[in-house]
């Protein structure tokens, strides 16, 4: 089925997200839409799907005009989505999450479980996909439950495929055979349109790249185009994809975990006997699949859960059981790996969010009473020197792009003197010009003799920004290692297997 955007333009007040975009996808391609946060991406998918009504516009499939009054209508079309955050029920089985919203019945009304296992098997079997259609979701690992999310659209006769950031939470191993996957889609005629912002996978699958960049297409291009050549066109400009970085010179500063251990309320234990050093001057890179125990872990780094075992020492002096203020004024930033949930509070304007763990004392408060110029006067000079995009130190922290929201964050933790500094995914859902600032900013701290630990899921980040790569898998770690140790290494041990000769470093 040939998709085919005509003009599409989308308003939400004096804002043009979308503006007069056109796009054109065949059968048996895969086409591949790049842009910064904020270029309009999401929105373009959502008109299509459904969820959004275009100003101007119109959408054809196989040069038919059509309409959609919600994602239902878009499904009977032959449109399905893969979404980055997966839409399954987890304590549904696979059967059960895809027959959800088109449920087939037999006679008296009753559903017909078995015909949903059957077109399960059948859709798996094609791909190969190893799927028990009666497993409760909640059991499978993520590079499965992705899977499923394919099945649902495929089991909907799906012609045009939205895959949305699908490798976010995925293995480089799971990324390899979902690439796998897209080429047999594309191969059985299927129309795909893939939106990521990871350079080399683009490069790797795409037939056809448009770039967008606010809300306008500024241009389309080759496959075999570099990185940097890529990298441009999104943002406008040259971008530095290279992190430079120094050998590290260690200080005296000491960061050491031992033993830990975390459990959740019903006793399941998160992180399993982790023990690990930290020293001034270098930065431990944190990696794993997302749910590994890696949040919990550095959660406690800031005291928000207790550890049911182990140490927690930095320079000398233990903060188990310390409070949250405790931390924070032991010298600890933190970065939170959901910035508009933990690191924000959308509501309130910039110069707010700027000291929201500031507020116990002088220079911002005197008195009881909150201090208006310092508090603006840092505000400003903290928007210049993070070079955060916004209209005014007033603009409301929720309306700011994702890159510039996370300026924010790195903004308020990076202006206090520091003995520690944790950034958990600091570049997630982030341009490749916010990256590129980001990384020069986590590689300053660390220069400047402080210890640094980076929670990342991306392989490329973590090979980029560590000194030593600690793995985790099931709460317990693998291996740490150098940042020289192969990616196919890294990817094996992500999967819990640990190589031989690359235990330690």
């Amino acid at each position: 089925m040939k998709l085919e955007l005509r003009g599409i333009t989308k308003r939400f007040g004096a804002l043009v997200a979308n503006d007069h975009i056109d796009l054109t996808v065949a059968p048996g391609e895969i086409h591949c839409l790049l842009g910064e946060n904020g270029a309009g991406k999401s929105t373009l998918m959502n008109v299509l799907y459904g969820l959004y009504t275009a100003d101007e516009g119109e959408v054809l499939l196989d040069d038919q005009p059509v309409s959609f009054a919600g994602p239902g209508d878009a499904m009977a079309a032959g449109i399905g989505m893969v979404h980055q955050h997966f839409m399954l029920v987890p304590v549904f089985t696979v059967a059960e999450n895809v027959m959800l919203g088109h449920e087939p019945t037999k006679s008296g009304g009753r559903l017909d479980l078995d015909q949903a296992r059957a077109k399960v098997r059948e859709i798996a079997d094609r791909f190969g996909f190893h799927v028990d259609p009666d497993a409760l979701v909640e059991d499978l690992p993520v590079g499965v439950q992705q899977r499923v999310e394919i099945i649902k659209a495929l089991s909907r006769d799906a012609k045009v495929l939205v895959f949305d950031e699908p490798t976010a939470v995925l293995t480089p191993q799971e990324t390899d055979e979902l690439m796998a996957i897209m080429r047999q889609l594309k191969d059985e005629g299927a129309a795909i349109v893939f939106i990521t912002h990871k350079l080399r996978e683009v490069r790797e699958v795409a037939d056809r790249i448009t770039v967008m960049r606010r809300g306008a297409v500024v241009g389309e291009a080759k496959p075999g185009s570099s990185d940097a050549e890529l990298a441009s066109l999104m943002v406008g400009r040259a971008v530095e994809l290279t992190v430079h970085k120094d050998a590290p010179k260690y200080s005296d500063a000491l960061l050491n975990v031992e033993n830990l251990e975390i459990r959740d309320q019903s006793g399941l234990v998160l992180v399993d006997d982790v023990s690990f050093q930290v020293r001034g001057g270098e930065v431990l890179v944190v990696a794993g699949v997302q749910g590994n125990g890696q949040t919990e872990l550095a959660d406690a780094l800031l005291g928000l859960v207790t550890p049911a075992a182990g140490r927690i020492e930095l320079n000398g002096t233990d903060l188990v059981g310390r409070s949250v203020r405790q931390f924070l004024d032991a010298g600890i930033g933190f970065v939170p790996e959901d910035r508009g949930h933990d690191g924000l509070v959308g509501s309130f304007s910039v110069a707010e969010n700027l000291i929201l763990n500031r507020t116990d004392g002088a220079p911002f408060v005197r008195g009881g009473s909150l201090q208006l110029k310092e508090r603006d006067d840092f505000a400003r000079e903290r928007v210049e020197e993070f070079d955060i995009r916004t209209q005014s130190i007033e603009t409301k922290a929720g309306r700011l792009s994702g890159g510039n929201q996370q300026k924010v964050v790195l903004a308020r933790e990076l202006s206090r003197d520091l003995n520690l500094f944790v950034a958990c995914q600091p570049t997630r859902g982030v341009d490749v010009g916010s990256i590129e600032f980001i990384h020069k900013r986590i590689v300053a701290t660390r220069d400047a003799g402080i210890p640094v630990i980076v929670v990342a899921t991306e392989l490329d980040e973590a090979l980029a920004l560590g000194d030593r790569i600690l793995v985790m898998y099931r709460g317990r770690i693998v291996g740490i290692v150098p940042s020289t140790t192969p990616r196919d290494v890294l990817g094996l041990m992500m999967a819990g297997i640990s190589v031989e000769g690359h235990e330690a470093a």
